[in-house]
């Protein structure tokens, strides 16, 4: 593959021997004696002085070197670049410095027919895939070739990086590149298995973190690859059971990122963090019920008085505003815009999400704010309000109703068998989920119940 970076003892390659050191003097010396130096490559894998300092990565020879060569994109013995084997071993500074000086990241090797962003994501450097994906926004590639299909560019056996990182069990390099637009339902064409996906490959290496990504990313349970296999079969097959247990087409189905949504694609970092977390929570919690009895059964300690009687007073030193109205139990974080009504990023995320995305549709229809019916345009962090307009009486009445109405809905949740995506209440037209890790949404944006099984 290219990554060997021994380098002899024979006099020509002591230039060799200092770069891969970092001794930035001899380099210099070297090189300014004799320029001719930086054409040099070793014996077998013809490696230049720009592979071996990508490679070890030293920064201060890599930004010395490329300062007197014209060509930042040299090839070895195997077609690569320096920017791949850079990606291979994790160099993230390497990396930027190379995209900042042009390096081409639309190149491929003749090994596997693959480009950096693969190297990145079968090696799991999740902060290399992330500065490669960076890169092919800002160069000519995006604007030429195609951003979309950069991500899901397939090497000479199908695979594109995705499946990889999902082979390698990388659920960090899984999630930048679903993040990025990979397709979560590609298949290979001769990569381990014929027609396999992503989710069969995580089945198959038995990452229930990567499994859990792909599975939010609405990746289909009932995909077969081209041996008629299912990733549950897959999984069992090699003995993931907790992987399986999650995979079973008899089991819940998660909440799906709503990507297909625009105002989602468009969330700042904050908000799309908040609603990122929703989704894990509820996830875990449809995890726990699946797992509950089983040998997989992830560890959680039962809620204590004292973490009940916190949550009262937590509760109790909440103001009206900060409540959200539908569920009566999270603080209101997040903004709809253009009404500027504002709601918990739990019952967001319920009102958002889908069980499985539509293929034969580009666009979605927004879902509609279940306050005052308008379409959501944008959602955004929501601020919170400090003003105080009420008088004494008009608090105190509000603190007794909110209060009691709190602690109904706070018995209710309590009593409750299992995992709950607390209940939102009926306002309007309005649904409610009593599943945490099973709402959906029908085709007019309301919310109905599906019990757990």
């Amino acid at each position: 593959m290219g990554q060997s970076m021994s380098c002899g003892a024979r006099p020509e390659h002591e230039i060799f021997a200092s770069v891969q050191r970092g001794d930035i003097v001899t380099v210099r010396r070297a090189i300014t004696a004799d320029p001719s130096v930086l054409r040099q490559t070793t014996a077998y894998d013809r490696h230049s002085l720009l592979h071996v300092a990508a490679a070890s990565g030293h920064i201060e020879v890599l930004s010395f070197l490329l300062e007197r060569s014209s060509n930042p994109d040299m090839l070895n013995r195997h077609k690569q670049t320096p920017l791949m084997l850079a990606a291979m071993h994790g160099r993230i500074s390497c990396i930027k410095k190379l995209a900042q000086v042009g390096a081409n990241v639309l190149m491929f090797d003749s090994v596997n027919r693959r480009t950096c962003l693969h190297y990145a994501a079968y090696y799991g450097h999740a902060d290399c895939v992330q500065a490669i994906l960076s890169a092919a926004r800002s160069t000519p590639v995006a604007l030429h070739w195609g951003y979309a299909r950069f991500v899901n560019l397939r090497d000479d056996k199908g695979a594109t990086p995705l499946h990889l990182a999902a082979r390698q069990r990388s659920p960090d390099c899984v999630n930048a590149l679903l993040d990025s637009g990979s397709l979560v339902c590609a298949s290979t064409s001769l990569y381990w298995s014929p027609g396999s996906t992503a989710l069969h490959l995580a089945a198959r290496s038995g990452s229930i973190d990567c499994v859990r990504k792909l599975l939010a990313w609405g990746a289909d349970r009932l995909q077969r690859d081209g041996s008629g296999k299912i990733p549950y079969v897959v999984a069992m097959k090699y003995k993931h059971g907790a992987c399986g247990a999650l995979l079973n087409p008899s089991s819940a189905e998660p909440l799906v990122w709503p990507s297909p949504l625009k105002f989602i694609s468009e969330l700042n970092e904050e908000a799309k963090l908040l609603l990122e977390q929703a989704l894990m929570d509820a996830n875990m919690e449809r995890e726990k019920a699946i797992l509950n009895g089983t040998d997989y059964s992830l560890p959680s300690p039962p809620p204590s008085f004292s973490d009940t009687a916190s949550d009262d007073d937590n509760m109790s030193e909440m103001s009206d505003s900060e409540l959200c109205c539908i569920c009566f139990e999270q603080v209101c974080t997040i903004e709809v815009k253009d009404c500027g009504h504002q709601m918990c990023a739990q019952c967001t995320l319920a009102l958002c999400c889908h069980n499985k995305p539509n293929p034969t549709t580009s666009t979605v229809t927004p879902p509609v704010c279940p306050f005052c019916r308008s379409v959501i345009a944008r959602l955004v962090v929501a601020q919170k309000n400090n003003k105080d307009d009420r008088s004494n009486s008009q608090d105190e009445v509000g603190d007794v109703s909110s209060s009691k109405l709190r602690k109904h809905r706070k018995s209710i949740n309590l009593g409750e068998e299992g995992s709950s995506f607390m209940g939102l209440s009926s306002i309007g037209s309005f649904g409610k989920v009593t599943g945490r890790g099973s709402g959906r949404i029908t085709a007019d944006n309301e919310l109905m119940n599906k019990p757990i099984s």
